[in-house]
């Protein structure tokens, strides 16, 4: 990006600033036949909860064990450098290494709120500004609900990753409407989806998983959003309009793979550059992570029309081709339906609280008309 000082980005550390291109866009057409959308809008309003009430922050958390998975599971396990460790040095490593993951969900989440707020401000029809006016309150609870796990209790933080920053920065400053769609609904979000997916499935610790259970509830219709939307209008585009847009997908899908290299934790922490680099290139449980973090956006990139042969080399390149064949409704759903029978299976149990503690106030009253009546 270059031009005048008033056009060029600004970076302090605390804040990042750039100008926005592109046009606010009103319609005065309010009819709308798109009832997928319109459901999914409604869905929004219905599905809008409280991160303060829905999620239990009484529960504890062990800052140097955020999630509880299994050593063998640790992305340096097996390289010569975690070898060297001792068990003080590798608890602080858990906990470098969750602070870095949820710091990014973090950054992440406000980049969608930016990202939807752009989207009601510049999308032309009046249903698809609807339904990103809800996702807007959605990140908004997201970053709101992941600030307070990383300061109350983790306790430490992370800038944002470069690549992260990269594929935010260019997916904002381009003056096209479809393009923060697709950088934040399909990549970003995409591949957020994944990660949370996999760390709630693998986590034993109630609190974590409650916080991914429930903002993949959400995030399922946001990426059915953006597969919706850019279905429709990029089957209007010209085979150029459409090239320029499989380029920035396979940018962007290698800034997305490379950006869970962690290289902020082993520099942070004084470990072997080149060591930790190359075993997360080739290690193989980076491989078969990178390859399940790609299951939501191969699937949706293949839906949209944006399958092109560069796409489907790059994905070929990255061992996720495969995924292309993957039922992302079926994905979506099962998210959702994890969400609501983590909340039964929550319900449940404070209703059988609430019987013991009855039983027990009840069991007093008895002993102590017991008492009287001696």
């Amino acid at each position: 990006m270059s031009g005048t000082a008033d056009d060029r980005q600004t970076d302090t550390g605390a804040a990042w600033s750039f100008p926005m291109k592109g046009r606010t866009t009103f319609t005065w057409e309010y009819d709308t036949d798109r009832e997928r959308l319109l459901a999914l809008y409604q869905k929004g309003k219905d599905k809008q909860w409280d991160s303060t009430k829905r999620i239990d922050w009484s529960l504890e958390v062990d800052p140097y064990d955020v999630l509880g998975t299994p050593e063998n599971t640790l992305a340096l396990y097996g390289s010569r450098q975690y070898s060297r460790l001792n068990e003080q040095e590798r608890r602080e490593l858990r906990r470098h290494m969750a602070a870095w993951e949820f710091s990014q969900f973090l950054h992440g989440e406000q980049g969608a709120m930016i990202c939807s707020a752009r989207i009601v401000e510049s999308v032309p029809d009046i249903d698809s500004k609807f339904y990103a006016a809800t996702q807007v309150m959605d990140e908004a609870r997201h970053a709101e609900l992941f600030t307070r796990f990383v300061h109350d209790k983790i306790g430490m933080s992370y800038p944002i990753s470069p690549h992260l920053k990269s594929l935010l920065g260019q997916a904002l400053s381009d003056s096209r409407w479809d393009m923060p769609y697709l950088g934040m609904q399909v990549l970003i979000e995409g591949l957020a989806l994944a990660a949370f997916g996999i760390l709630r499935d693998r986590t034993d610790k109630p609190l974590p998983k409650q916080i991914l259970s429930y903002i993949m509830q959400d995030e399922a219709r946001h990426v059915a959003f953006g597969r919706l939307a850019l279905r429709d209008y990029y089957k209007e585009l010209t085979r150029r309009e459409i090239a320029e847009r499989e380029d920035f997908i396979v940018e962007g899908c290698y800034l997305m793979r490379d950006r869970l290299r962690m290289q902020e934790v082993w520099e942070t922490l004084g470990f072997d550059m080149k060591e930790c680099m190359e075993y997360m290139n080739r290690g193989p449980r980076m491989r078969a992570f990178r390859s399940r973090l790609f299951t939501r956006i191969v699937p949706c990139v293949k839906d949209i029309g944006l399958w092109g042969p560069r796409v489907r080399q790059a994905y070929a390149d990255m061992g996720v081709l495969e995924m292309a064949d993957r039922d992302l409704l079926a994905l979506m759903k099962a998210d959702e339906a994890q969400a609501e029978a983590l909340d039964a299976e929550r319900r449940e149990l404070r209703e059988r609280q609430h019987e013991v503690h009855g039983a027990i106030a009840e069991g007093r009253l008895t002993a102590a008309d017991d008492d009287l009546t001696r």
